[in-house]
């Protein structure tokens, strides 16, 4: 199977998109690939506590059920430590939910060791 990097960049201004990014890495690992998410920029509004558990895309389902199961799934999910900072979510915020506070350098190993990257 394939490594896919699933790049989220949208949130809460359009739950559907962002949602649709989370549901399609759930997939991808449901299918056997081995899949990495890293949200940045207002991607990261997607990762406040109420937010997870109130978002959901149209006929997409709820976000939080997506993140479960890439947790659990062993996703590895990766946020933007500073557009997290920058929207008011700390690290401790991120790590709740599973996912390692990371740099753009991250970001850019992961677009260089994926064998497809999708942008939502």
């Amino acid at each position: 199977m394939g490594k896919l990097l699933i790049h989220i960049i949208t949130g809460v201004e359009n739950p559907s998109r962002s949602v649709l990014g989370f549901l399609v890495a759930k997939t991808a690992l449901e299918d056997g690939h081995e899949v990495s998410v890293f949200c940045a920029g207002d991607g990261v509004t997607s990762l406040h506590e109420i937010t997870t558990n109130e978002m959901q895309g149209v006929g997409l389902g709820k976000l939080s059920e997506h993140l479960s199961a890439l947790k659990a799934g062993g996703a590895a999910l990766y946020a933007s430590g500073k557009s997290a900072k920058a929207r008011g979510i700390n690290p401790e915020q991120l790590e709740s939910l599973g996912f390692t506070p990371a740099t753009p350098n991250k970001l850019i190993d992961l677009c260089f060791d994926a064998d497809r990257t999708i942008v939502y």
